[in-house]
């Protein structure tokens, strides 16, 4: 198929006012041929998708395993602010112990909930369109990462907060910072205390994921050694 022909084609799979002098203009002039030979919409697609399912891949065997979150001080998830302080002051006079329980406990459900996270993730991978690959390849070095964080997002609490809710309870965080906050006046064994922790932990392992995501993103961008196949090699050196 000449370029021509192939730009013909990209361009009637996009949107009425997305016009080759518009947005899509650099992708048609420098995606869809390389020296050495031509890439068509289906290498773009699966370049991309191949792309974003190792690096999930990647990420999830990194925080999915004990210590991926609490021995990673860039991802490692705090208690909420108000225990935050009181554990740092505890800990002056070596007092920090049931709080410092409870923080690896935080961790521990959100390792736990990570697969559930990759599925999620591939899952939306597999319902991108022509139309997102093109915009994705030729984006901004985290164009992908947030294409599928604003696709997942929303799913991924709902799907992540059960996960991590039983791996709270069942770890015994939620009755170690209840009988904490009980002894020491913040309230007792409430479904508040209980929500807001789930929420803490959800919010944090989800910036975790994305931020290795992205990461993940960059280096087969801009890292030809990160290109481990020869369709990813094909894409991004095109692309690049």
């Amino acid at each position: 198929m000449k370029p021509g022909i192939l730009a013909a084609l990209v361009l009637a799979m996009l949107p009425a006012g997305c016009e080759s002098a518009g947005a899509y203009g650099p992708v048609l002039g420098g995606i869809l041929t390389q020296p050495s030979g031509e890439l068509t919409l289906g290498e773009i697609d699966a370049g991309l998708r191949e792309a974003l399912t190792l690096g999930t891949g990647n990420v999830a065997v990194r925080l999915g395993k004990e210590n991926g979150y609490f021995g990673d001080p860039r991802v490692r998830i705090p208690l909420p602010q108000t225990y935050r302080s009181l554990q740092k002051n505890l800990a002056v006079i070596g007092a920090s112990g049931p709080l410092d329980d409870v923080e690896l406990r935080l961790n521990r459900a959100a390792e736990a909930a990570v697969p559930e996270a990759r599925s999620l993730i591939v899952n939306a991978v597999r319902s991108m369109t022509i139309e997102d690959a093109l915009g994705i390849l030729r984006g901004g070095d985290t164009a992908a990462t947030d294409f599928l964080r604003t696709r997942t997002e929303s799913q991924l609490k709902a799907a992540f907060t059960p996960h991590v809710r039983t791996a709270l309870a069942q770890s015994g965080a939620f009755t170690a910072l209840e009988s904490y906050a009980a002894s020491a006046g913040l309230g007792g064994a409430t479904s508040s205390l209980q929500a807001d922790l789930t929420s803490h932990a959800v919010g944090l392992g989800l910036d975790g994921i994305f931020l290795y995501v992205a990461e993940e993103e960059k280096k087969i961008r801009e890292n030809p050694v990160a290109r481990t196949t020869d369709l990813l090699r094909k894409v991004f050196g095109a692309a690049a």
